[in-house]
């Protein structure tokens, strides 16, 4: 028997269904009145920077590209190398010891955080250059016992090494809560299964912690290499020649303030800014795979808005 079903007249099929129109967007004025306010005022302090004759931008270009400014921030970007390396390589070892299961260890770690951090950067870097003060002479040997290498402490730490012992263990602080916060977001179901698969301890943290943990360390860590930069101006008051350093001899002399502060200016926002175009594509590269994007940097986000609105005022048919 066959039997044949026909379809209602009501079905889908045979119903004309309208498209659906677009949703306008709300107007919203204020939020334009406000943009118009803005421009203008980035307008008039555009303008000044043109006009006004006190910016003296002939001294400016004199000074930007000098053999002793350039010298000068070579020495800038030396103190943050090292004291960015020797900080962060001493801040794991502290974190390390802040997560030990030895009680010793974590009072030493914890000690040594809370101290650094609650010293100003400036105090510790004018102890450190006057050491010599307390320590004229060090020995290396047995402890409370005989040494068997002895020298002079200003024939060793000079004004950069000092600059750069109290930079790297001012910011080791900083790292060591950084890097123990990093550690401690990785699952700890992890490493209880690679406990229970016979994993070497330190194997778990080289193979399983640490790449999972520097998702969220280096960003954070692209960041206080910038504020570390920054800082370096502070060596300026040991009469190390960095850059804040040497153009405050060169308006010493001149009296040109201005216009050298802005060398000195100009020099820091473009390191800042390369800094933080390093900083952008990390963030990128270790957000793949977790469910999250990396959030664009405005130049990338003004690029896509322009072809979005050239693409809108485009005629029908033409391409962009």
């Amino acid at each position: 028997m066959t039997v044949s079903v026909s379809a209602p007249a009501d079905s889908a099929s045979s119903v004309d269904v309208d498209p659906v129109p677009p949703i306008a967007g709300s107007w919203h004025p204020w939020r334009w009145v406000v943009a118009a306010v803005a421009l203008v005022l980035v307008a008039q302090f555009a303008h000044g920077l043109i006009t006004n004759p006190g910016w003296d931008w002939a001294t400016f270009a004199q000074y930007f590209t000098a053999k002793s400014v350039l010298a000068a921030l070579w020495v800038t970007i030396e103190l943050t190398l090292w004291g960015a390396g020797l900080g962060f390589g001493l801040g794991l070892l502290i974190a390390i010891g802040r997560m030990s299961t030895n009680p010793v260890l974590r009072v030493i770690a914890w000690t040594y955080i809370w101290a650094f951090r609650s010293i100003p950067l400036i105090v510790q870097l004018l102890f450190w250059f006057n050491i010599a003060y307390l320590y004229q002479r060090l020995s290396l040997g047995i402890p409370f016992g005989p040494g068997f290498i002895d020298f002079e402490v200003n024939g060793v730490i000079s004004g950069f090494s000092a600059a750069v012992i109290g930079l790297a263990l001012h910011q080791a602080a900083y790292s060591a809560e950084l890097i123990r916060a990093g550690l401690q977001s990785v699952d700890e179901g992890q490493l209880e299964a690679a406990a229970a698969l016979g994993i070497p301890r330190w194997r778990q943290f080289r193979t399983i912690v640490l790449p999972q943990a520097m998702r969220s360390i280096l960003p954070n860590a692209a960041n206080e290499v910038i504020s570390l930069f920054k800082s370096t101006s502070i060596v300026s008051v040991m009469a190390i020649a960095e850059l804040f350093y040497q153009v405050q001899v060169v308006f010493g002399r001149n009296g040109r303030v201005v216009p050298l502060l802005m060398v000195a200016t100009v020099w820091y926002i473009i390191l800042t800014t390369i800094l933080s175009v390093v900083q952008h594509y990390v963030e990128r590269y270790y957000a793949k795979g977790v469910g999250r994007q990396a959030v664009q940097p405005p130049w990338q986000r003004a690029k896509e808005r322009c072809i979005a609105i050239a693409n809108a005022t485009a005629p029908r048919g033409a391409t962009r």
